[in-house]
């Protein structure tokens, strides 16, 4: 009823606003020219009103001319590719001005993803944009291999089609996934094996916000925001086109994607789709990882070592990697004369293997035919389902009002359901209802303040069945209002904001629980010279945990594990540490220490204990220092986050070994011993059964550096290093699992008239900073190569293009994966295709 009422409400505002009329508004007309430091002309500069929709771009003389029905103009923004952003107070009786652009050595884009303007060096927080060339270059399959190499970001990598963002150290329900600033509602924050609902073939920019971004987004946030930008709603008339068309050599993989925007009067129609479609995925080596104890570690020395330098002469498969995902999105827009009202429907289906999950090996067994052995694998193999159905509805208006000046809502209803499928049975089914609205009202300029406040309402239906149901059903309901405000001083942009949320979590089986999230931030960005800047941020957020980490209790196909919710106990624990202290120093122990840690029945070990259930708060400290002028640059970033009742799976050293069903006895051989492997060094227990991994909530810190450099040795010429470092742990001094070490790198990029060149390599550090339990992961390098050639035909514009992904064949496992040690990145590939602009 509640939902109903609210989507009421939500199109019966953006209908009765947008019919609010222009002819009562006064105009107000604002003209001038931007030129560079020389005096020329800037041609296409963007100039905005701000704290409205309206913007028009400069001629090929770099002159503009602004006629809008605004009766407040206090600020106008310029915006040009290669240049710095400029914004200009304008002065009362005044209507024409020249503007000055400088360059710009860092890329500077605005970003959609804040309610009021922001870019990439006009934030307090770290914020990385990619797009053009440089999004087409990354395009990957996945969310996390698309934005893996950027500052701060690494993949959780659950093999090639499955993979999520890492910002800082932090992901899961910490890192929100936005498409065009909603949430994109699906169940990947719930487990690493599920995909990510997005599509980046199609978008126009994906926006990283690195750090809490609580005050935007909610406390789903409290780690950063991935938003995800297209045009299924569009925003201004336009009429263009693009297709694309690729083949991946690693997986055969087959890639089409078209889009098209077109103009009918006053509305603007929008199509978008794609299809993919690709077999396993070549690997440089064995995938599956041989661990030895220390006790026969010298024995098996020289077999180990040949295991990791396979000779190439024999290919490996990443087994049950294949996977095929297609999509549409159809939307339009009604251009009024005070913004926009438009809305879009999209569909998504994927199907994938989920790797580490076949029940065969490469090697087949003992008088197995080639063909039983492919037969047996398919039989065994778990994949995922995913079917997503998402409308879209979004305004931007601007009126006049003494007191504000232009209202943005978001409505986003989503549909979503993922089935983990084993052999030719659906094992388990998790279903995901949700909407969530929000509402940006902008306010007038006051004092030279100018700010927004957020209403935002999300209500999640989640639901999941079948026999590794793990997480049970529950709805989660969160209300929010947000401030957030912004002054000039000068030189020094001052920023600040505030947040309070309402969070319900209700459970058939559990009591309702019931969360109150506050955050608030302050940050400057002090420009101390002619293309310098620096920055600081301060802030505190808490988050409500989300219903998987307090109530998950059960075996998960998807990580070969059992997770077990905060929200119980681990009964036995102090009986267990008592009975070793007794039986210390005593040999007869020894049959007790053989079976310790096995679990028949998950009830009889962990019981209810909700009384200690607390939020999760975060209090952060950020510094940035940048330089975007002249022929070098360099962007440095240092934070620290103190966390205090951070949740996250610790491995209990337990295993459970209740967990068959029918299909797995007649398999137990090969699926209890062969295919559980862990990533621990409690290895000798894997034939026991599942290890146990529980949410708990212990005070953790988070500390790291930032840094980029480059240099425009010659106008075709420019080189770019880069290093990142993240260090977490509980702050009783033990390392958190699964934190991406430390890496470095260089890319350098040659531009000639109508081609360009980029070559890419970057050092992933060993990571032997480890939690209990986990074990030390091998440093590699990745290097990648591509190219690009522009051909105009006609209007439109022809671009072939060549990727080389990992050109020396390197063997690679990612840390932060739960199966590193059953997967390698892919081997060498070759993407070969050609897109059309037009």
């Amino acid at each position: 009823m509640l939902r109903s009422s609210l989507v009421a409400a939500a199109v019966a505002a953006s209908l009765s606003l947008s019919a609010v009329s222009s002819q009562a508004f006064a105009n107000h007309t604002v003209s001038g020219v931007v030129v560079d430091n020389l005096g020329k002309p800037v041609a296409n500069a963007k100039i905005t009103v701000h704290g409205s929709a309206v913007s028009v771009k400069t001629d090929k003389d770099g002159k503009f001319t602004i006629t809008e029905a605004i009766q407040h103009v206090d600020e106008i923004h310029v915006a040009a590719a290669g240049y710095n952003h400029a914004s200009l107070s304008l002065v009362e009786g005044q209507d024409s001005y020249t503007l000055t652009l400088s360059k710009s050595l860092i890329e500077h884009i605005d970003v959609t993803a804040t309610p009021l303007h922001a870019s990439t060096l006009e934030s307090a927080t770290p914020i990385t944009v990619i797009s053009n060339e440089d999004l087409n270059n990354k395009h990957s399959a996945t969310l996390g291999e698309t934005l893996k190499s950027e500052l701060g970001v690494h993949s959780s990598y659950y093999g090639p089609i499955s993979s999520t963002p890492i910002i800082r150290g932090l992901d899961g329900p910490r890192v929100m996934i936005a498409q065009n600033g909603l949430d994109v509602s699906d169940a990947s924050r719930v487990g690493p094996d599920h995909v990510v609902s997005t599509e980046t073939s199609t978008v126009e920019q994906i926006e990283v916000l690195r750090g809490p971004a609580t005050l935007f987004f909610g406390s789903g946030a409290i780690g950063g925001v991935v938003n995800v930008v297209d045009n299924r709603v569009p925003r201004a008339k336009d009429d263009s086109g693009e297709i694309q068309v690729s083949n991946n050599s690693i997986a055969d993989e087959t890639e089409v994607s078209a889009m098209l925007n077109q103009t009918v009067g006053d509305f603007v129609l929008h199509f978008d789709g794609f299809y993919r479609d690709g077999d396993d995925y070549e690997v440089p080596g064995n995938p599956k990882l041989e661990v030895h104890d220390e006790h026969d570690s010298e024995e098996h020395e020289g077999e180990e070592h040949h295991d990791e330098h396979e000779a190439h002469d024999d290919k490996y498969t990443l087994e049950n990697s294949a996977s095929r995902a297609r999509g549409f999105n159809l939307g339009g827009s009604l251009m009024l004369d005070n913004g926009f009202v438009g809305a879009s429907v999209g569909y998504l289906d994927r199907l994938y293997g989920i790797p580490g999950h076949a029940h065969g090996d490469e090697e087949g067994h003992e008088g197995e035919t080639e063909e039983e052995h492919a037969e047996h694998a398919e039989e065994g193999a778990v994949k995922g389902d995913l079917k997503q159905t998402r409308v879209q509805v979004i305004s931007e208006l601007y009126f006049e009002n003494t007191w504000f000046t232009n209202i943005n809502t978001r409505m986003g209803i989503t549909n979503y359901e993922h089935q983990e499928i084993e052999g030719d049975e659906v094992g388990t089914r998790f279903e995901n209802d949700s909407l969530e609205l929000r509402t940006d009202l902008m306010f007038a300029e006051v004092d030279g303040w100018h700010g927004a406040l957020t209403f935002d309402y999300k209500n999640s239906d989640f639901f999941a069945a079948g026999e590794e149901a793990f997480t049970p059903p529950s709805e989660t309901t969160a209300i929010a209002l947000g401030l957030i405000e912004e002054k000039h001083f000068g030189d020094v942009l001052l920023q600040a904001g505030a947040r309070i949320e309402r969070v319900e979590i209700e459970s058939a089986e559990f009591d309702t629980l019931e969360f109150t999230p506050f955050s608030i931030s302050a940050g400057l960005v002090y420009d101390f010279a002619d293309g310098y800047n620096a920055a600081i941020s301060l802030t505190h957020s808490s988050r409500a945990p989300s219903a998987a980490e307090l109530l998950s209790f059960g075996p998960h196909i998807g990580t070969n594990s059992v997770e077990v919710g905060a929200i119980y106990e681990l009964v036995h624990a102090h009986e267990e540490e008592e009975h070793e202290e007794e039986h210390e120093g005593d040999h007869l122990n020894e049959e007790h220490e053989e079976h310790h840690g096995v679990v028949e029945h998950l009830d009889e070990e962990f019981e209810v204990h909700a009384a200690d259930l607390k939020e999760e708060t975060s209090n952060n400290i950020e510094l940035s220092l940048r330089k975007f002028e002249g022929k070098t640059g360099f962007v440095v970033n240092a934070f620290y986050n103190r966390v205090n009742d951070f949740y996250y799976q610790s491995n209990t050293g337990l295993f459970f070994a209740d967990v068959h069903d029918e299909h797995e006895e007649e398999h137990e051989e090969v699926h209890m011993g062969e295919e559980v492997h862990m990533d621990e060094a409690h290895d000798e227990h894997a034939e026991e059964g599942l290890p146990i991994y529980q949410f708990v909530a212990r005070d953790a810190e988070f500390y790291g550096v930032e840094a980029q450099y480059i240099w425009q040795a010659t106008d075709q010429f420019k080189v770019t290093l880069q290093a990142d470092s993240i260090t977490g742990k509980l702050t009783t001094g033990e390392y958190l699992p699964r934190i991406p070490p430390m890496r470095y790198g260089a890319t350098f990029n040659y531009e000639m008239q109508n081609t360009t060149f980029e070559l890419s390599t970057m050092v992933h550090a060993k990571q032997d900073k480890v939690a209990e339990n986990e074990s030390v992961t091998d440093g590699y390098t990745m290097t990648d190569f591509y190219v690009n050639h522009y051909v105009p035909v006609g209007n439109a514009d022809l671009n072939l293009f060549l990727k080389v992904n990992n050109v020396f064949d390197q063997e690679a496992r990612v840390h932060s994966s739960f199966l590193k040690n059953d997967t390698l990145l892919p081997g060498r590939s070759f993407v070969l295709g050609v897109r059309g602009m037009f």
